[in-house]
């Protein structure tokens, strides 16, 4: 009896050796965060995004069509959302923004009103981050009203970076309102080739950076960002775990806990 439980004990340790090992095989210490903007309008590609296998970070814009049913979805399907907010470009026509916008030329009251107003919109919206944008990030005034209501609202700010004169990281740092940057874009330019070019440099900043931030949209070229990535997705969860914006500031300790 006491050789058989001897042999029973080598048994589990050794095969439950192995095991633990293979399931500890696809454990990564890197971390990617893929956004997707443009939600809340019906936009090309929304149910394929919606459903990839992976964790994503939803951005939808308010006070639209569908705004209200892509963040219920969205969150139902186990994905983070946060609201896409319209601020103004340098260039571009207003009407590309859609309502609701932040612009420059607004009061400090009306900005308040329309901020406050667009994340009552959008269910479930634990953040912000600026659809267009290159105008109103870079003005320190317009950035401070909305990063005081992120504070107020114990909400986070990704910086999309659509300006390199950006004063986001600034004042967030002044203002202790938990902040992240986007570093690169799937699909600025609408093809098949661009995305899977940015797609595999996202796979080759894993093997240097511990987190990393990726943005693509529905739209235009939603269904090919939706076709790349589905495609690319096992490939890059052998080099990072694909995770949300919150699960990045969790380990950088800028939050205690998810918004």
């Amino acid at each position: 009896m006491k050789n058989l439980i001897a042999i029973l004990s080598i048994f589990l340790i050794f095969f439950g050796s192995i095991v633990i090992h293979a399931e500890g095989a696809d454990e990564h210490d890197n971390r990617v965060a893929i956004v997707i903007d443009d939600f809340g309008n019906d936009m090309k590609g929304t149910e394929e995004i919606l459903h990839l296998p992976v964790k994503l970070t939803i951005a939808v814009m308010p006070f639209l069509s569908t705004t209200k049913k892509d963040a219920e979805l969205a969150h139902e399907l186990g994905h983070e959302v946060i609201l896409h907010l319209p601020m103004e470009p340098l260039k571009g026509k207003r009407s590309w923004l859609g309502p609701g916008a932040i612009t420059t030329d607004l009061s400090n009251e009306e900005i308040s009103k329309r901020v406050n107003a667009a994340i009552d919109e959008v269910p479930h919206a634990v953040g912000i981050n600026n659809h267009m944008g290159s105008k109103a990030t870079a003005d320190e005034r317009v950035m401070r009203i909305i990063l005081g209501i992120c504070k107020e609202r114990h909400l986070y700010y990704l910086d999309s970076k659509t300006s390199r004169k950006s004063v986001v990281s600034k004042i967030a740092t002044e203002l202790s309102v938990p902040y992240l940057e986007n570093e690169l874009f799937f699909d600025e330019v609408y093809t098949t080739n661009h995305i899977v070019k940015q797609t595999n440099q996202l796979i080759r900043k894993t093997e240097v950076d511990d987190s990393i931030i990726a943005i693509g949209h529905v739209g235009i070229a939603g269904e090919k960002t939706a076709s790349v990535l589905k495609q690319y997705i096992p490939a890059l969860k052998k080099k990072a775990e694909p995770v949300t914006l919150s699960t990045i500031l969790i380990e950088k300790e800028l939050i205690t806990t998810p918004y």
